[in-house]
Parts: C-alpha cells; sequence; structure tokens
C-alpha cells in the first residue's frame, strides 16, 4: 500500500479540526485511550493550565485542586496530568472520583510543613468515597519527615514528633480503586492508610520513610476488603504492611480477603502483620513471597480488642527480625501471634485457623503462638518453618514484647526458646528446624517450649536445645 501527501482540501479540513479542537478548551486537551472495543477520547486536565507554577516555592494547593475538580465534573476516567521537572509545594488536597491523578516522569508534590495550611485536614492527599479513582505515575509525593520532629533522642535513638504531623494518603470508603507506581518519601506518620475500601489494587508502589521515625507505616488496609497489594518496595521506621480494624472506621465492617504479594520490605517494627487494632473480624488475609530484609519483628498478629483474627496465610517468607531500642514496639522475634487484652476490662476475641508453610529467617527471639487464659490461639499449623536463632546487636535479650497492653506486663523477661507455645490448642508443627548460632548466649533455651498447650503434633522437627547439657530440646509443661 502506497501512501500520498495530503491535497490542499485535505489539509484544510484538517486545519480546521486542529483548530476546532485548540478552541474548544484552553485548560485540557483530549487523547485517545481504549475503553473496551472502542476508543473514546479522555481529557487531560494539565495543573499548569490552572496556574500551577512547580518551583517548589509558591504554594500550588488551589490551582491543582482547580485541576481536580474539572477533570471530576468531566469525568470519562479524565486524568489530572501533573509534569515532571518540577516539584510542586502543597497543602491538602481532595482527590475525587472516576479521575487518574497522574504524576508524569519525576514530577514531586513536596508537603507544606505550615500547619495553618491544612485548615483541619489530616493528610497531604485524600478522597472519601471517591469510587474509580486512580493514581498512578513515576512521581513522587516528599512528606518531608525530618521538618515535622521536634529533634532527635539519642537515649531512644529516634525521632521526636512535634504536635502536628499529616499523613500522606488516606482513602475512606472507595470503591474500584488503583494505586500504582508511585514513590512516597519521608513520611512523617503514615503513609498509605485506606479505610474501608472495596476493590483495591496497590502495585508497584515505592515507599522510602526514615527507619528512625515512628508512626511512619508503610501501607495500612483497614476495615477493606478484596484487596490487592504487590510489588511493593517499603522502607520505613514502623510496620511495613498491616491490615487493621480501627475503632474509627468500625462503620466500615470486617477487614477481608486482601493478599499481600511479591514486596520487599525494610523496617524497625514488623514486617508483615496484623493488629494491634483488631475491634472487628479480620478473615481470608494471606501474604506470600515477600522478602523481609530486617524488622523488630518478622511475621505478627496482635490481637487485643474484640475482634476475632482467622483464615491467615503466611506463604514463602523469608525475614531478619532484631532488637532495637526500648521505645520500638518487638523485641526480635521472628514470628509473633498475640492475642493479650488491652486493658483488663477488654473482651478480646480469638486467633485461629492460621497457616505458616515455608518461612525461613534469621532471628533475636523465638517464634512465639502466645494466647491467654482470657484467649486461646487455636489451629495454627507450620509447615516448613525453619528459624536461626543469633545475637548481634547491643540491646539486652531475654525478653518478649506484649505491648500494647496493661493486662499483663509490657516487657516480660522470658528465656528464648527457638518455638515458645503458651495458651494454645491444636498446634500442628510439620518439618520444622531450629539452627543457633556459634555463640548462644545463656537465656537461649528449648528448641520448643510449651506451656498450657494441649493437641500438640510434632512432624519430623529437627533441632537441638540451644544448650544441650542444660536444657532438653523439646520441654511440654
Amino acid at each position: 500500500m502506497s501512501s500520498q501527501p495530503p491535497n490542499r482540501r485535505d489539509a484544510l479540513r484538517l486545519g480546521a479540526k486542529l483548530a476546532a479542537a485548540t478552541a474548544l478548551s484552553s485548560t485540557f486537551s483530549a487523547l485517545p485511550v481504549l475503553a473496551g472495543d472502542n476508543r473514546r477520547p479522555v481529557p487531560i486536565f494539565d495543573v499548569g493550565k490552572y496556574g500551577a507554577v512547580g518551583d517548589g516555592v509558591t504554594l500550588d494547593t488551589a490551582a491543582i485542586q482547580r485541576a481536580i475538580d474539572e477533570a471530576a465534573a468531566a469525568g470519562r476516567g479524565a486524568q489530572v496530568l501533573v509534569r515532571g521537572r518540577r516539584r510542586y509545594l502543597i497543602g491538602p488536597l481532595q482527590l475525587k472520583a472516576g479521575i487518574d491523578f497522574h504524576l508524569a516522569d519525576d514530577a514531586e508534590l513536596l508537603v507544606s510543613t505550615r500547619p495553618e495550611d491544612y485548615a483541619g485536614a489530616a493528610a497531604a492527599l485524600s478522597a472519601r468515597e471517591a469510587h474509580g479513582l486512580c493514581l498512578t505515575g513515576t512521581g513522587s509525593i516528599n512528606g518531608r519527615s525530618r521538618e515535622f520532629m521536634t529533634g532527635f533522642d539519642e537515649v531512644n535513638e529516634w525521632w521526636r514528633p512535634g504536635s502536628f504531623r499529616p499523613r500522606l494518603l488516606a482513602l475512606a470508603g472507595c470503591q474500584d480503586l488503583e494505586v500504582r507506581d508511585l514513590t512516597f518519601t519521608q513520611a512523617p506518620s503514615w503513609t498509605l492508610h485506606l479505610v474501608g475500601c472495596k476493590g483495591v489494587l496497590v502495585d508497584n508502589l515505592k515507599v522510602f520513610n526514615q527507619l528512625d521515625v515512628p508512626n511512619c507505616d508503610g501501607i495500612d488496609p483497614d476495615h477493606c476488603r478484596d484487596v490487592e497489594i504487590r510489588n511493593c518496595h517499603i522502607v520505613c521506621g514502623d510496620d511495613a504492611i498491616v491490615v487493621k480494624a480501627t475503632r474509627q472506621g468500625a462503620a466500615y465492617g470486617p477487614c477481608a480477603n486482601i493478599t499481600v504479594r511479591d514486596c520487599l520490605l525494610e523496617t524497625q517494627d514488623a514486617g508483615v502483620k496484623i493488629g494491634t487494632e483488631t475491634t472487628d473480624d479480620i478473615h481470608d488475609i494471606r501474604f506470600e513471597r515477600c522478602k523481609i530484609v530486617t524488622s523488630g519483628r518478622g511475621l505478627a498478629i496482635q490481637l487485643r480488642d474484640e475482634g476475632s483474627v482467622f483464615d491467615i496465610d503466611f506463604h514463602e517468607i523469608e525475614f531478619v527480625s532484631r532488637y532495637h531500642s526500648d521505645p520500638w514496639w518487638g523485641r526480635g522475634e521472628a514470628i509473633s501471634f498475640t492475642a493479650i487484652p488491652r486493658t483488663p476490662q477488654t473482651r478480646v476475641g480469638a486467633i485461629h485457623d492460621v497457616r505458616v508453610q515455608n518461612v525461613r529467617g534469621r532471628a533475636e527471639n523465638s517464634v512465639r503462638i502466645n494466647g491467654t487464659v482470657q484467649s486461646r490461639i487455636h489451629d495454627v499449623r507450620l509447615e516448613s518453618v525453619a528459624v536461626t536463632l543469633d545475637r548481634w546487636t547491643k540491646y539486652p535479650g531475654g525478653r518478649f514484647d506484649n505491648r500494647p497492653t496493661t493486662a499483663l506486663p509490657g516487657i516480660e523477661p522470658h528465656g528464648t526458646p527457638g518455638f515458645s507455645l503458651r495458651h494454645a490448642d491444636n498446634i500442628i508443627m510439620d518439618k520444622c528446624r531450629v539452627g543457633w548460632g556459634r555463640n548462644p548466649p545463656e537465656y537461649f533455651t528449648h528448641a520448643v517450649e510449651a506451656e498450657a498447650v494441649t493437641g500438640l503434633t510434632l512432624t519430623d522437627f529437627t533441632g537441638p536445645a540451644a544448650h544441650p547439657d542444660r536444657f532438653k530440646a523439646i520441654s511440654i509443661l
């Protein structure tokens, strides 16, 4: 097939179409995208055409918000385009339904540090019941965490927060939500908080926070359902990925059907976790094929409230877990499943039907399954779980961390067995293994220590006591 240059009539017709398109709007353009089997134009709302300067000094909140509002009014999956090679200083932005908020190339949203710019808002970007919302692009959101701190505490080895610090992205009651490819840096508080959201995809998100800033969680699904979190790289001081049911989100009901897979995590708290906020049931959660580079607890379920946690899978996970300074929760436990009342008056739920398969790692403290008289943990299967216990940090050992609770001591002096089981029923350990470092301290004890446990089954277990001359490999009390 040959191609002929356009004749004069065709050229004039094309010119007329282009002129009409240009006159249609000075603030947005339209690009063809595939929608089902048909191609249709999607409006593009460039924040620069609404007055966003992007010099990192001028507050661009109002200009970007106008672009968001007009894109939402236009519908058709309109895109709000934040162009690269610029830094946009922002106060809180309210995202809307049905738009694609797109940070192109290396565009950076720089969070304002002035409390007066927030007018009571708790997050830099937020949305409520914004169905069909997408946040995409290769740009970043910079939370400027140190500028919200009052100073570094040398004794406790962390930054002291000031009286105000926003979350970076808080989305409530949204359905058919996508967050992908973005980078979040230096969050002063929680990075991505999802409350009561359904039908969520979080893909290829990068979170690079400070390891010594408290409460800067990576991703927090809270009362959410039908969520997939995948291919994320998270570095943060607090929990990397944590499933919650907070008191504030109670109206949204249980948290269920959440998958976390193929993520690389680094934290000073828990790598993958459920709790501690467990005011409603949390069930059908799966963590798989994740690598926890370092943590204060590798895998964790912390039940402290009236909800129950059940039908949970941890599959093919590698971890390193170690002690940190006193304020950080976790005392280097490899795995920590605990059902402990938050207060002496709390009616606590139950942990049951949990499966841990093909999990291995190095830790400074035990695999811990710890129920209480008020709430016995039951029906837990550990299959091909291998842990090597050693000490390599400077912090005192020989203790478990029960926090948060006032019903029991927060920090409990305790020897360090390979597997510590208390107040639990129907625990199956199949093909599990314990190894010890070259010079185990004197408080390293049994390979397995079971207290107030019924229905314990050990099959093909391997591993001696840390000090065979002083302890039995298996101790059942």
